[in-house]
C-alpha cells in the first residue's frame, strides 16, 4: 500500500528532473561555443580559380559641383590639364569655349581606378575609387562626371563610371586631426560596357592561394581528397592545388561548388599590421616581443624591465615576453604618434625583438 501511495510522487520527480536535465542540455547548448570547424573559412575565401584574377580598370575623369574647391590651375598661359579637359569636354557637345576664358574652380580632375570579377558581364556594377590629380583642396559635394574605364591604357573602354562622391574616412598625413577630403569612392559607381575575357570550367584545374603558404595548400589537398575522393587534389608548390576532375558539364560545375564550399584552417601568418595615418594596429594575440632597446626620436622604448606606471612620452617601459597588444597600449597611452609607433615595430622587427612580418599601410 505504501508503494503504490508514493509511486506517483516517485514519477513524477523523475518527470521534473528530467525536464530540469533537458531544459539545462539546450540552454547549454546555446551557451557553448560552435564547432571550431564551422568556424574555419572556406575554401573559395582562402583560393582563387585559375585565370579568374581581378581586372583592374583606370580611367582620368573630371569631378564637378564642388564649392570652390577644386583646382586652382588658372586658364591662359601655362594652362593645366583640368582647363584642356573640360574645352575638351565641351567640345563633345557641341559648345566651344576658349580654353584661356575658363576658370574651374568648381572642377578637379582625378584619376578612377577599380577592381572587378572577370565574370561580371556587361550591365554589372561595381565599387570605384576616385582620388585627386590636380591641387583641388577637397572633393566634397563632387559629382563624378561619366568616365571612361580601361583595362589597358591605349585599349577600348569596357566599363564607365559616375555618381557622386562618397569621401574616405581617415585622417590627413600632414594634419592628423583633419579628414582626408582629396581622394574617396562612389559605391556601385561603376558598370561593365563590354563582357571582359573570363576562363571556363573547363580551364579551372587549379586552385590558386590567395596567400601562398605550403601548410594551408597541404590542409587544402587533404581535405578535398578526404570529401571528394583520394588523388582529386595535388599539391603543386606553396601557391597552388592541381585538381583532378574528370566530370564535365553540370557534374564538374557541382564538384567544383562543393569543393569551394569545404571549410579549411589555414597556416596564420605571423604578422602586425599597422594605419600609419591614425596608429590601428592588428595582430595575433598570440604574438611577444623578447628584450630589446628602441630610441626614435624623444621615444625609448624598453623592454625587459618591469612595467613602470609612471613612465613619460619619453621613456616607456614594458617586462620581457610582453604582447603586441600591451605594447601598442602603452605607446597609444603616452601619446605616441602613428609615424613613430610605425617606425618602433619595424625597429623591433629588424632587431629580432618581434619574430612578425611588420605591415605599415
Amino acid at each position: 500500500m505504501i508503494y503504490r501511495v508514493h509511486c506517483p510522487r516517485q514519477r513524477r520527480a523523475r518527470q521534473r528532473i528530467v525536464l530540469w536535465l533537458t531544459l539545462g542540455a539546450f540552454l547549454l547548448g546555446l551557451l557553448l561555443p560552435r564547432d571550431a570547424r564551422a568556424q574555419d573559412p572556406r575554401i573559395r575565401d582562402l583560393t582563387l580559380q585559375q585565370g579568374a584574377a581581378p581586372v583592374r580598370l583606370v580611367g582620368y575623369g573630371l569631378v564637378v559641383g564642388l564649392d570652390g574647391t577644386g583646382d586652382r590651375a588658372m586658364a591662359g598661359r601655362g594652362m593645366g590639364q583640368t582647363v584642356l579637359s573640360i574645352a575638351n569636354l565641351l567640345r563633345r557637345f557641341q559648345v566651344e569655349v576658349p580654353a584661356e576664358v575658363l576658370q574651374p574652380r568648381n572642377v578637379a580632375a582625378v584619376m578612377v581606378t577599380a577592381e572587378v570579377s572577370p565574370f561580371l558581364r556587361a550591365g554589372g556594377r561595381f565599387d570605384v575609387s576616385v582620388a585627386s590629380l590636380g591641387d583641388a583642396r577637397s572633393l566634397k559635394g563632387g559629382v563624378l562626371f561619366v568616365t571612361p574605364l580601361l583595362a589597358d591604357v591605349g585599349g577600348p573602354a569596357v566599363a564607365s563610371a559616375q555618381g557622386p562622391m562618397l569621401l574616405s574616412d581617415g585622417s590627413s598625413p600632414r594634419d592628423l586631426t583633419g579628414p582626408v577630403e582629396t581622394s574617396g569612392r562612389i559605391p556601385q559607381g561603376g558598370m561593365i560596357e563590354l563582357d571582359l575575357p573570363r576562363p571556363t570550367l573547363a580551364d579551372d584545374s587549379k586552385l590558386l592561394l590567395r596567400e601562398p603558404d605550403l601548410a594551408t595548400a597541404s590542409r587544402i589537398a587533404s581535405v578535398i581528397d578526404s570529401v571528394i575522393g583520394k588523388g582529386t587534389a595535388t599539391v603543386e608548390d606553396d601557391g597552388a592545388v592541381a585538381l583532378a576532375i574528370t566530370a564535365s558539364g553540370t557534374e564538374r560545375a557541382a564538384t567544383l561548388a562543393r569543393i569551394r564550399s569545404l571549410r579549411v584552417r589555414p597556416e596564420r601568418a605571423a604578422r602586425v599590421v599597422i594605419d600609419g595615418r591614425d596608429g590601428t594596429i592588428v595582430a595575433g594575440g598570440d604574438l611577444v616581443l623578447s628584450e630589446a632597446l628602441v630610441s626614435h626620436g624623444p621615444v625609448t622604448l624598453t623592454i625587459g624591465q618591469p612595467a613602470d606606471s609612471t613612465a613619460t612620452r619619453g621613456d616607456v617601459r614594458l617586462p620581457n615576453g610582453v604582447s603586441v597588444q600591451r605594447v601598442a597600449s602603452a605607446l597609444h597611452a603616452v601619446q605616441v604618434t602613428p609615424g613613430e609607433i610605425a617606425a618602433i615595430f619595424a625597429s623591433l622587427k629588424e632587431v629580432g625583438a618581434l619574430a612578425a612580418e611588420v605591415i605599415v599601410r
